[in-house]
């Protein structure tokens, strides 16, 4: 069953790469006493997820924090170094907070998982954006198809907020 507003984001476990190795948070990490904008994406370095998705957040990431937003973070079904590399190239180091989720257990905990295995990728998230509040979604947009970045990018976030 998919999420909704209203629920509390199921208990997972994320990696993120630090600048001392790949360190392990809880969804209570990332979210506790936070009001927290996140966004998934099906794939790191993917066209639509790195050209289309992404750069809104990294752009926006001050407007979006004048808005009240303590981290914008992003979740993909991939590996943490995937993850920190992405986060590298593409200016959001530092912005954003990139959270591998390498076996897809929030993914499917979530309900956001897909199977794109018939392009290739396996499984993977779905493409969403959320505001979450003290681990609550307060506000969830997802794509009806992972190629397309029609209601889930920073605008819409923005205007949610």
């Amino acid at each position: 069953m998919t999420i909704a507003v209203g629920q509390k984001l199921p208990d997972a476990t994320f990696k993120t790469l630090t600048g001392d190795g790949p360190k392990e948070l809880s969804t209570a990490d990332v979210f506790a006493g936070k009001k927290v904008v996140l966004f998934g994406v099906p794939g790191a370095f993917t066209p639509t997820c790195n050209n289309n998705h992404l750069p809104g957040y990294v752009e926006n990431h001050d407007a979006i924090l004048a808005k009240g937003v303590d981290q914008i973070a992003v979740v993909a079904v991939n590996d943490v170094f995937v993850m920190g590399a992405w986060a590298r190239s593409t200016g959001g180091d530092g912005k954003i907070l990139f959270l591998a989720d390498g076996s897809g257990d929030f993914a499917k905990a979530a309900g956001l998982d897909i199977d794109l295995s018939k392009a290739g990728l396996g499984l993977r998230l779905k493409r969403f954006s959320a505001i979450v509040e003290d681990g609550t979604v307060t506000a969830l947009n997802i794509e009806d198809a992972p190629g397309m970045v029609a209601n889930s990018g920073a605008a819409t976030i923005l205007e949610q907020l």
